[in-house]
């Protein structure tokens, strides 16, 4: 079993920018794919964004792509998410996940075996 720990969130204002961070301890991540969640308050989780096991692919949800960008230092086990141009529909709670295959980029949230405890990201307005 991998553990996973979310940082970086907290308050920013709308067109601002947040870096989040998730380590990974435990099983090894570096040859899984991985993935970012979020839920805002009275909504369903939602895909945002995954990268390869080796981060040579991403997809993103449109609503982010353009603004959002994943990376991943599999020597350090963790995973990156560069939010820039944050709008206040961006306010969630994020979390990150591994998914259980390394061959393709899933955006299901029943293709992801292990999850973060999330971290909070507010955008004002």
């Amino acid at each position: 079993q991998v553990q996973l720990v979310e940082s970086g969130g907290g308050l920013v204002q709308a067109g601002g920018s947040l870096r989040l961070s998730c380590v990974a301890s435990g099983r090894s991540i570096t040859t899984l794919a991985m993935g970012w969640f979020r839920q805002a308050p009275g909504k369903e989780r939602e895909f945002v964004a995954a990268i390869s096991w080796n981060g040579g692919r991403t997809y993103y949800a449109d609503s982010v792509k353009d603004r959002f960008t994943m990376s991943r230092d599999n020597a350090k086990k963790t995973v990156y998410l560069q939010m820039n141009n944050l709008k206040p529909e961006d306010t969630a709670v994020y979390y990150c996940a591994q998914d259980t295959s390394s061959a393709r980029l899933a955006k299901a949230e029943g293709d992801f075996g292990s999850w973060g405890q999330g971290t909070q990201v507010t955008v004002s307005s």
